[in-house]
């Protein structure tokens, strides 16, 4: 973990992006095409961190970037090269666009001024879509990244964040995946390796969010 001055410094809000990736009703809400997954975001605590994390960026200035995943209703342009696009094909709530379940999931709030990105193929939210440009016009130097899941959007991230030359941030309990114990595992033996990992009551402090968690 690093200290206090230097998550501070990494997490200026001129160059910094808070990314949540796939928080939508389908995949983390009530009625998720993914009860297990969106059962651990909850129980975890995640999916609430995350929605602290979006309210701390909203009042310190931070830019955020929603990215969802969502397919056409007749699935063209949607990849089927792998095991899991075609067992997605399969389950019984669907990411089709314009639906509910391509919607931001309560608790997390959305302003007029977050970014939403939309993909409707691959598993990565940057590769292959708005979200890297965007960053370089934001003037981004740090990726604060959110959501789900630990098994593959998460990793994919981080991956293509620190490709991309961006200094990437895991607030490690604003993150889920299945089964539960796997979530720290990976993030200890991969994550830990290409990102600074922190915690969603120190990315706030850092921001100056909560005053009560500077400190003394």
């Amino acid at each position: 973990m690093p200290s206090y001055d230097q998550l501070s410094e990494l997490l200026d809000p001129a160059g910094t992006v808070l990314l949540t990736v796939e928080c939508q009703q389908g995949v983390v809400g009530p009625d998720s095409a993914l009860p297990e997954l969106a059962k651990e975001a909850r129980s975890s605590g995640a999916l609430a961190n995350v929605a602290r994390l979006v309210a701390g960026a909203h009042a310190t200035g931070v830019q955020v970037i929603h990215a969802l995943a969502e397919r056409r209703p007749d699935g063209r342009g949607a990849n089927r090269n792998a095991r899991l696009f075609r067992a997605a094909e399969r389950l019984p709530v669907q990411q089709l666009s314009g639906t509910t379940a391509v919607r931001l999931a309560a608790p997390i709030e959305v302003r007029e001024e977050d970014f939403v990105v939309r993909r409707l193929h691959g598993l990565s939210p940057i590769q292959g879509t708005d979200v890297d440009a965007l960053l370089r016009n934001l003037g981004c130097r740090t990726l604060v990244v959110t959501g789900v899941s630990a098994n593959v959007a998460i990793p994919n991230a981080v991956f293509d964040a620190v490709n991309r030359g961006y200094t990437a941030v895991v607030p490690t309990d604003a993150i889920a995946g299945v089964p539960a114990e796997y979530t720290p595992a990976m993030i200890r033996h991969t994550l830990a390796l290409v990102a600074t990992l922190t915690t969603t009551d120190e990315v706030l402090a850092a921001l100056g969010r909560d005053r009560r968690l500077r400190p003394v």
